[in-house]
């Protein structure tokens, strides 16, 4: 009978913990979710509902002139274009350097290793400042040039870390084996280490995809008179600050007040993207964010 009621109340305290669990979940979804559904209201509702502020999570005066007048303007179609490009170079940069720097750390015979591991680390601990930084790109001549959105973003420490403590989780028996049948150090990378880091790559991938999708501040301070490589958020940015998004010859003011409903609908076509891009590295993304990260 006592052991009739602990299990009852076993379960009661179970079933509430679940409840509390799944209640802040819900509030975490309905915050992520409202604002998004905020803003495709006001891309597709009407100027004046919005200026009178009707809009809440429904479309009111439903219209889709904001939508075509963002992808009719070629200045955002091209620097949306550019944009996936440059994002596509910068992960492959980015996964390319992060596993070369990683992979020979995991080496105990590698001699200086704890010393370099410190170095490397210790470049996390401090950053230069805006200034120097602009200095050295000036005198480096990447000011107004396109590498300057690349190369800077080419290692980042802290994913060469994950890297590295996701290949210290795979089993030595694997490399030791590799080497008894005669593999060279660049053989096990590329047979062994890299099919098995998948997840690894698929989470630095999305972080260092993200940052480069998002980013804008670079161009903003190194490519002022290149406006032709801003990428996609510098130009969502300038589109926010003047309140419009396309050279509408517009002599009567019919476009007046649309610029509300183009910002929206900008950010819309801006953010579809890289949120596309996500459901295809879910399943790696917890794995890959877990594993690296028991062993120091």
């Amino acid at each position: 009978m006592k052991q009739t009621k602990r299990k009852k109340h076993y379960t009661e305290r179970t079933t509430t913990g679940d409840v509390f669990i799944i209640s802040i979940m819900l509030i975490l979804i309905a915050l992520c979710i409202l604002p998004m559904m905020n803003l495709v209201s006001n891309a597709f509702s009407d100027p004046m509902a919005i200026m009178r502020r009707e809009v809440t999570f429904w479309p009111v005066g439903f219209q889709t002139g904001g939508f075509m007048d963002v992808v009719g303007d070629n200045r955002i179609m091209w620097s949306l274009a550019w944009t996936g490009i440059l994002t596509a170079i910068v992960v492959a940069i980015n996964l390319f350097m992060t596993t070369i720097c990683a992979y020979p750390l995991t080496y105990e015979s590698l001699k200086g290793r704890k010393i370099i591991s410190f170095f490397i680390i210790f470049t996390m601990l401090f950053g230069a400042g805006l200034i120097p930084t602009f200095v050295l790109f000036r005198d480096l001549g990447l000011l107004n040039n396109p590498l300057v959105l690349i190369l800077p973003g080419s290692l980042g420490v802290f994913n060469m870390i994950l890297m590295r403590n996701f290949f210290l989780g795979i089993p030595d028996s694997l490399k030791e084996s590799a080497e008894i049948d005669g593999a060279g150090p660049f053989t096990i990378l590329w047979r062994i280490y890299v099919p098995l880091s998948l997840p690894s790559f698929a989470t630095i991938g999305l972080f260092v995809a993200v940052g480069r999708w998002n980013g804008f501040q670079d161009a903003l301070f190194f490519m002022a008179g290149a406006s032709e490589w801003h990428p996609i958020q510098l130009l969502l940015f300038n589109i926010i600050q003047n309140n419009t998004a396309v050279d509408v010859a517009d002599p009567g003011g019919q476009a007046q007040g649309m610029g509300p409903v183009l910002q929206a609908a900008a950010t819309v076509v801006t953010t579809l993207p890289i949120l596309c891009v996500y459901p295809f590295v879910q399943k790696y993304f917890v794995k890959g964010a877990t594993l690296g990260a028991v062993k120091g």
